[in-house]
């Protein structure tokens, strides 16, 4: 950290122009990022991807299908509907009401769009089938593309709403945090400069990957507030020093404690977001990636930018003066920190029946996977779907398919008889609605009857497309419809039975498969990343404050602390609670809360430990580290918290479902950590485990500046 602080107190002017520098040509690729950014991230390289990638390219099946939803609209305008969107050439079929009943009815119908795998950018599609259509009342384009592209529009809407929200108010913390405006809107320059760099960062590695649209929101919901509470803890130290000494050795001296903060603070975050790189679904890796590159410019930020700003603003940091703001820690903190170790036992009680309570809901938690009820109800796109699928009951049942492959082919006599086999072994299953084989196409009955069949000339040339249109090569494919949802945990348990059949060699595809992948790779993957997170995190911590028993502290807490949180969020978002009506929590949720905010609230715990361990370093007194410690860190924690709450919170008030439950899960989680946990819990602890706060072991004599002697 010396030569660090060496080389920005010597450098400062050119770290200046470098980072105006590379924030002008990030923004330029920033821009772009919105455009790069596709499907909602749930898509796992597994068998069903790759069933449904040999059902379109062999069996011609769609690559991906859209509906027009027609509401009140009479037959002569779906056929023109239908035929200005065939006129565009875009669909490689078109299923009109008009010629299937099933799809139609007097008020509601729909319309299948099919598409072909052929590297059109689907977003353009749908944009150019809704000006084709027109704004014509009671005619929607809706599916899969056609959410996608509203989520991402709701989602940049929703990023500048939340952000008009958030900072404004965080202006406010700032200035009765520092009492200056200079002091208070340097914190918002490095964020902006942080989040635009990252996002930068982004779309140029959104050219060689896929990226998920959430990270339009979650990246600059994690770096504004990061860079901002980093550049509190900065700027605090560095008044403290600044009443000392000269700008330079103060700016120093910052950087060689409070800097070293930070980079352990990030360095937990990193743990965090590195460890849900393990799940390989995309939404986690994408969401790992954006937050490790914004984490890491957050660092670089504050650890360059900010203290050369500094320098640069010297004492014009203080001006514009709207508050007096005490430099050294408010004696109110001081009373308060010496009113908390006086009854330890009775507030860690307190302190931990109230954690208890809030805990008590996540035995309900309800996990789904995020589908249409990510986009807001306002947006026709899902009110037409909801329309649709109550109407024709389309949610009630789901499609799997199932491919079996045979060395030696389907079409002699033993391959049509193990067709036959597995068909009457799929139908006997009771979840089994119904399928489509060469033999419920055809009419026949049986092998046998098939063989006689292919002998008549005019039979053959009927029943071998039939054949053709199941068999290809040694790969049979069999479509089934399942009498259950496919998020439902028959279907699922369905998919994953009939995957791990041993007497036929079967992969299965379908949204039951699909739903059952993503649970899977995560149930079977949560216990690695929640130890590489739990040990990596105790390592650091221990490493920092030479301590066996304050990082095992700083565990427990954090794992009670966000057990609360998840409680409280299903006592808000399930049971259907501040105006919102009941529903369920995105499966997304969990592990990127705890991987988030575990990394987050060591943000608190470093700071406020290294204080007492600095102030025990000295004196060799616990409760007097204790209170120093806790007073004068206080005020800063508050801040911060509040910084991290208002701009995580202000998702509260968005409307893409997941991005509003991510945010209010940080804002929770912090709260709680920054005051029962942190206020409370903390010094209480430290008081009553004494001078073992600091045991390590191996190590003889005193603790003395970090060592023991």
């Amino acid at each position: 950290m010396r030569t660090l602080a060496r080389f920005v107190t010597k450098g400062y002017k050119a770290i200046i122009i470098a980072w105006i520098v590379i924030f002008i040509v990030m923004a330029v690729f920033a821009i772009r990022l919105p455009g790069l950014l596709e499907g909602d991230g749930f898509r796992m390289d597994a068998e069903h991807e790759q069933v449904m990638k040999i059902a379109s390219e062999k069996f011609d099946l769609p690559a991906e299908t859209m509906f027009v939803v027609f509401d009140k609209a009479d037959d002569e305008t779906i056929a023109s509907t239908l035929a200005k969107i065939e006129k565009l050439g875009l669909t490689s079929e078109i299923v009109s009401p008009l010629d299937h009943e099933e799809q139609y009815t007097k008020d509601v119908s729909y319309a299948l769009l099919h598409f072909e795998e052929n590297g059109k950018d689907m977003s353009e599609v749908v944009s150019d089938i809704r000006d084709a259509i027109g704004d014509e009342k009671g005619i929607v384009l809706t599916g899969q593309s056609a959410i996608t592209k509203d989520i991402n529009t709701a989602s940049q809407r929703d990023l500048v709403k939340a952000e008009a929200i958030g900072l404004p108010i965080a202006i406010i913390v700032l200035l009765f945090a520092f009492g200056s405006v200079v002091a208070s809107v340097v914190p918002l320059l490095v964020g902006v400069a942080t989040v635009i760099s990252a996002l930068g960062v982004l779309a140029l590695v959104g050219g060689q990957t896929d990226l998920s649209i959430f990270v339009l929101n979650i990246v600059p919901m994690l770096g504004l507030a990061l860079s901002i509470d980093f550049s509190l803890l900065f700027i605090s130290r560095y008044r403290e020093e600044r009443l000392k000494t000269e700008v330079l050795e103060a700016v120093a001296t910052t950087i060689r404690t409070a800097g070293r903060s930070v980079i352990f603070s990030a360095f937990c975050v990193f743990i965090g977001l590195g460890a849900m790189f393990i799940i390989k679904v995309e939404i986690f890796q994408n969401i790992a990636l954006g937050g490790m590159i914004v984490v890491g410019m957050a660092v670089l930020s504050s650890v360059t930018l900010l203290p050369s700003v500094l320098i640069a603003l010297g004492d014009r940091l203080n001006k514009g003066r709207v508050l007096k703001v005490k430099e050294n820690g408010s004696d109110r903190w001081r009373q308060f920190a010496n009113g908390v170790i006086k009854r330890p036992i009775l507030i860690t009680i307190v302190a931990l029946i109230l954690l208890g309570i809030a805990v008590i809901p996540v035995k309900n938690m309800d996990l789904t996977i995020p589908q249409i009820d990510s986009l807001p109800a306002s947006y026709d796109t899902r009110a037409s779907y909801e329309l649709m699928d109550d109407t024709f009951g389309l949610g009630d049942e789901s499609n799997v398919y199932v491919v079996a492959e045979r060395v030696g082919g389907w079409s002699d006599a033993d391959g049509l008889n193990a067709m036959k086999a597995l068909e009457d072994e799929l139908s006997d299953d009771p979840l089994v609605n119904g399928l489509t084989t060469i033999f419920t196409t055809s009419g026949v009955e049986s092998a046998d009857e098939w063989e006689q069949a292919m002998q008549v000339p005019e039979m053959k040339a009927q029943l071998e497309p039939v054949l053709d249109s199941f068999v290809k090569d040694d790969q049979l494919l069999i479509p089934v419809t399942l009498q259950a949802k496919g998020t439902s945990d028959g279907a699922q348990q369905w998919a994953r039975d009939w995957s791990d059949q041993t007497e036929w060699n079967l992969l299965v595809g379908g949204q039951p498969k699909f739903n059952q992948e993503i649970f899977d790779e995560i149930a079977d993957n949560i216990g690695l990343v929640l130890a590489i997170i739990l040990l990596s995190t105790f390592i650091i911590l221990m490493i920092a404050f030479r301590s066996i028993l304050i990082p095992l502290k700083a565990i427990v807490m954090n794992i009670v602390g966000l057990s609360a949180t998840f409680g409280i969020l299903v006592y808000i978002f399930q049971y259907g609670h501040l105006g919102l009506h009941p529903g369920t929590i995105a499966l997304i949720i969990p592990v990127i809360v705890f991987s988030l905010v575990f990394g987050l609230s060591m943000d608190y715990e470093v700071f406020l430990i290294s204080r007492m361990q600095e102030e025990y370093a000295k004196t060799f007194d616990n409760d007097h580290s204790t209170v120093e410690g806790l007073a004068t860190t206080s005020k800063i924690i508050t801040s911060a918290a509040l910084i991290m709450i208002v701009l995580t919170g202000a998702f509260a008030f968005t409307d893409v479902m997941p991005v509003k439950q991510i945010g209010v899960g940080i804002a929770i989680a912090v709260a709680i950590d920054a005051t029962i946990i942190r206020l409370l819990l903390v010094p209480s602890l430290m008081k009553l485990f004494g001078k073992w706060n600091w045991w390590m072991p191996f190590r003889k004599g005193k603790y003395k500046a970090g060592n023991w002697h």
